[in-house]
């Protein structure tokens, strides 16, 4: 029986390089000379450091662009609030990964309210969809696809 899994992954190898190439380029700027600002990745996510909450923005809009130019989907990053010091700004930006419950259960009515002929079941942080045809598959890949989520969903193991 045809299958194929919905998950929500993030290539950490990229973020990490995104991260690099961010730290050069604020390093380079001349309006960051002779300011400390730094993005730092942790287990779960990155946090970035400045003096002001104007710079953390700029290194922010910086951030994203790399991301973005590494083919990861600014979607899977949430966003904290900056929170501003004496002479340091820090945001904490939280990186996704795994589709939580709650979304899972909204894809999986979604796939059921379609009326295609495909079952759908989670399987801890992923959505397993399986049917009889291989048509059927691809037109629940094209509608999730259409429809906004709120997550990037990548559609892997696509078996016949």
């Amino acid at each position: 029986m045809p299958s194929f899994d919905i998950v929500s992954e993030v290539d950490m190898h990229e973020v990490t390089n995104a991260v690099d190439q961010t730290n050069r380029e604020t390093g380079n700027r001349f309006d960051f000379k002779g300011i400390n600002a730094t993005v730092k990745q942790t287990a779960t996510g990155l946090v970035l450091e400045s003096e002001n909450d104007f710079q953390i923005k700029q290194m922010l809009d910086i951030l994203h662009k790399k991301i973005a130019k590494r083919g990861i989907d600014i979607a899977a990053l949430s966003e904290g609030d900056i929170e501003t010091s004496l002479n340091k700004a820090t945001l904490t930006v939280t990186i996704r990964q795994g589709i939580d419950q709650d979304s899972a259960k909204k894809l999986v009515k979604r796939i059921k309210g379609s009326k295609l002929k495909v079952q759908s079941s989670i399987q801890g942080d992923k959505v397993k969809v399986s049917g009889k045809k291989r048509d059927d598959l691809q037109e629940t890949i094209r509608m999730l696809k259409e429809s906004g989520n709120d997550l990037p969903l990548q559609y892997i193991n696509f078996r016949d």
